[in-house]
């Protein structure tokens, strides 16, 4: 599993103050994949909030000088400011149980000196074969090569 990530001081200075302000949260999508050793590139991070509305999440952008910009119509929450504007939320994980049944399917890692919880490679494949976008199609393939690589490695 690649060890470093390359967050900005300001970013990870922003998930250090999630887990400071004790927001559950975990890293879900693409980029986590890429933390478990999936060989693809993503322009986002995505954050899956067990409580999107926690005053923690603000509290956080606040010390971050970020802001949450309401949903608007179909668009979910958005996070704006320089030390946030790498995040996506993530509202739901198509095909997949709760945040907290998910959580089960999780584990911690190391981006410099904070610890972030990432969903399983393999929750995150299922939740794009639920969900069928084209560009979660496209990546379907490397993600299960790499999982199939990731099984091998621990037996």
């Amino acid at each position: 599993m690649p060890k470093n990530l390359i967050f900005t001081s300001k970013e990870i200075a922003f998930l250090r103050e999630l887990k400071r302000q004790k927001v559950e949260f975990m890293l879900v999508g693409a980029a986590a994949a890429a933390l478990q050793g999936a060989p693809i590139v993503t322009q986002d991070v995505d954050l899956w909030f067990e409580d999107v509305n926690n005053p923690g999440i603000q509290a956080a952008l606040l010390k971050s000088d970020g802001v949450m910009v309401p949903a608007f119509g179909q668009n979910p929450p958005t996070f704006a400011g320089d030390a946030v504007k790498l995040f996506d939320i993530v509202l739901t994980m198509h095909g997949l149980m709760s945040f907290a049944e998910e959580k089960m399917n999780s584990f911690e890692v190391g981006l410099g000196k904070v610890k972030v919880r990432v969903l399983d490679l393999a929750r995150i494949i299922k939740s794009k074969e639920t969900i069928r976008r084209p560009k979660d199609l496209l990546v379907l393939p490397v993600l299960r090569d790499t999982l199939k690589t990731l099984e091998q490695k621990k037996r």
